[in-house]
């Protein structure tokens, strides 16, 4: 493996929310299978954090995997779980274009373009890095109306509409492939939880939610895509 921890990552991530996510394994699941057509052998991640979504990445069958993690507590948890890896290529940095890879069949984003405060300048570097016919992946939090103080302590600088997401990545030079509405079942859960209670994240919570809800939402949204959902997934071509 490679380490590029010379790049040092610019602050502690203050939020809680990986650690209690680090509990949401049948969701993670979820979210990588429907990217794993998309991946290709070659894969840069924005935002890798404790690399929980990295080494299901990895099992996918990745050959190579490029993990940017800025957060300097994040990384340390990130090398100690991947630094044996000898498929992974650790950066503590944030993604940028001098240091992008060549040959980068995908870059996935999955619950982190919301915390880039300029989100059009960061799909547009992505544009530079990919391949020809390269993917964007993406996940993010939907819904304005669910933006909560849940969602300022992770430090989101957004919720995003379908329309919104779908317009700003055209705008970065790519072609949608598939956009879609994720997670109905969490929408009133998080509303009353977050927006109405003003609560926090706790592992509890996402553990209980992830063993009894996920595995048949999964079931019923393969089904039968909802019409809204908590989550947006999108799938993009570099043309």
């Amino acid at each position: 493996m490679t380490d590029h921890s010379e790049r040092p990552g610019l602050a502690e991530y203050p939020g809680k929310e990986l650690e209690a996510m680090s509990f949401a394994a049948n969701y993670h699941r979820w979210i990588v299978d429907e990217f794993k057509p998309f991946l290709g052998k070659a894969v840069v991640e924005v935002g890798a954090g404790r690399g929980d979504l990295s080494s299901l990445l990895l099992r996918s069958g990745v050959e190579k995997l490029y993990a940017y993690e800025p957060s300097i507590n994040l990384f340390s948890v990130l090398q100690a779980k991947l630094g044996k890896e000898p498929r992974a290529i650790l950066f503590n940095d944030f993604f940028n274009l001098e240091s992008a890879p060549d040959g980068v069949d995908s870059v996935i984003y999955i619950n982190v373009l919301e915390h880039i405060e300029n989100d059009q300048s960061e799909l547009r570097n992505i544009h530079g890095s990919l391949n020809a016919g390269g993917h964007l992946l993406i996940f993010v939090p939907a819904l304005s109306w669910l933006f909560s103080k849940a969602d300022q302590e992770m430090g989101h600088f957004r919720r995003y509409s379908k329309d919104g997401l779908v317009k700003i990545v055209q705008e970065g030079g790519f072609k949608i492939e598939k956009v879609c509405y994720f997670d109905i079942a969490g929408i009133i859960p998080w509303y009353v939880n977050f927006v109405l209670l003003k609560n926090s994240f706790n592992s509890r919570s996402v553990s209980i939610y992830d063993r009894l809800v996920v595995p048949p939402m999964r079931f019923a949204e393969r089904l039968m895509p909802p019409p809204i959902g908590k989550n947006i997934l999108l799938v993009a071509r570099k043309f």
